[in-house]
């Protein structure tokens, strides 16, 4: 179409150009003139459509390069937006992590001091308990306890401290709702020494607050972990008289507890039956202390069903583990039917609904047959436990390895790796 315009034109030019032409001939100009008129009336023409052809172009160009200058405004203002936006994000993500970073500092600070104080206290008591050069005939049995006493220490130093789990389920749907957790020390060939080999020399000691130290912290971290999985489910941790006692170790256990009042629903301390009936008034604050930040408590060990249920609601007793051996050992048959040898005067079926009316669940542990869940249903029991539903099993070392004290807290002289921490 734009070449049969410009056709259309070169000819209406020719056309113009030989009017003018035919006009100077007839006038008396002449051939030549005509010609040379036709010629200039002819490059008249082209030399004026170049020029307006020119002036279009430059128009339109003009307005091309208009519209993408206005393409070019309307991208940078997009980009200031979309750079306002991400600046935005980031520093709310910075902000978030700055905050998060600050809590877990102080965190850290906290268990830094607790270990160091502990540390030195540990290492007071190993130097003020040399072995008795006298007592000769002992001195084989004093000899295998210094070297487990050694090899506990040891064994703290350098974190070898594992994690184990153990299911606790709902009856009868046997789901995992509660675990146990458990501590076991390795010495350094990586053999798993069991609580009544180490506990022997390690309470005299004062290690247990150590130990308990280590577990607490590794059972708060599972216990977020589980949360950011969305499991709902609670963890036992054993905690010792001692540490509830000890005047270094509990304040600032309190304070990291305070700090994860958040995990008091699903974190449960656990105390043995004889230990809670002869905790001091020391340890009986400190429990209240915990119990105010929301925490409850468990009694395992249990050897006695003759319990004081108000003193176990005062204090926030919420779980009672009973050996099933033990449980279905103190049933008995009378002239008005089934009851514990405990308790004469109530039904043997009665028990969990007077634990109950007390905010206080019994648990069946150390479960090992179908035949005991048979007779645990029909005490109506809720919650059982033992190696019917699963033994108790140590945390992946990789996860485990997320759960361990700051390197920064093992420095301290003679102590390359302390134990610490909570849970």
């Amino acid at each position: 179409m734009r070449q049969f315009t410009t056709a259309a034109l070169i000819a209406a030019y020719i056309c113009l150009a030989l009017i003018v032409a035919l006009l100077l001939w007839r006038n008396g100009g002449g051939w030549a003139a005509g010609v040379a008129a036709f010629f200039g009336a002819a490059a008249f023409c082209l030399a004026l459509h170049a020029a307006v052809s020119q002036s279009l172009k430059m128009g339109g160009l003009r307005s091309e390069l208009e519209k993408i200058r206005q393409a070019h405004r309307i991208m940078i203002d997009q980009m200031e937006r979309v750079d306002a936006r991400v600046t935005e994000a980031v520093d709310t993500v910075t902000d978030d992590a700055l905050r998060r970073s600050e809590e877990l500092s102080v965190e850290v600070q906290m268990l830094e001091d607790l270990v160091q104080r502990m540390g030195e206290r540990l290492e007071e008591r190993m130097r003020a308990a040399p072995l008795p050069s006298e007592l000769r005939a002992e001195g084989h049995r004093r000899h295998s306890s210094s070297t487990l006493l050694h090899t506990v220490r040891e064994a703290l130093a350098e974190n070898r401290v594992d994690l184990y789990l153990q299911p606790v389920v709902s009856l009868p749907q046997r789901r995992t709702v509660f675990y146990e957790s458990y501590s076991r020390l390795r010495d350094e060939t990586g053999r798993v020494m069991m609580p009544a080999e180490y506990l022997a020399v390690a309470e005299p000691e004062g290690l247990v607050t150590a130990i308990d130290n280590l577990l607490l912290f590794r059972c708060v971290q599972i216990v977020r972990r589980l949360a950011k999985q969305d499991r709902k489910v609670g963890i036992f941790c054993n905690v010792s008289l001692a540490s509830l006692a000890d005047e270094t170790f509990f304040p600032q256990f309190l304070e990291l507890l305070a700090a994860n009042q958040d995990l008091s629903g699903a974190l449960i301390f656990e105390l043995g039956q004889a230990a809670f009936d002869s905790r001091g008034a020391v340890e009986a604050r400190n429990m209240g202390k915990l119990a105010e930040l929301g925490f409850r408590f468990s009694l395992d060990k249990v050897v006695d069903l003759d319990l004081d249920f108000q003193d176990l609601a005062r204090s926030d007793v919420k779980f009672l583990k009973v050996a099933a051996p033990f449980l279905l050992e103190e049933l008995t048959e009378t002239d008005e039917g089934l009851v514990l040898r405990s308790l004469p005067d109530l039904a043997a079926e009665d028990f969990s609904a007077l634990t109950r009316r007390y905010g206080v669940e019994v648990i069946a542990e150390k479960v090992e047959s179908e035949r005991q869940i048979v007779d645990i249903l029909e005490l109506d029991i809720g919650y059982g436990q033992g190696h019917l539903f699963g033994e108790p099993k140590a945390i992946k070392e990789a996860v485990l390895a997320e759960t361990d004290p700051p390197a920064n807290l093992f420095t301290r002289p003679g102590m390359r790796r302390r134990a610490g921490g909570a849970g």
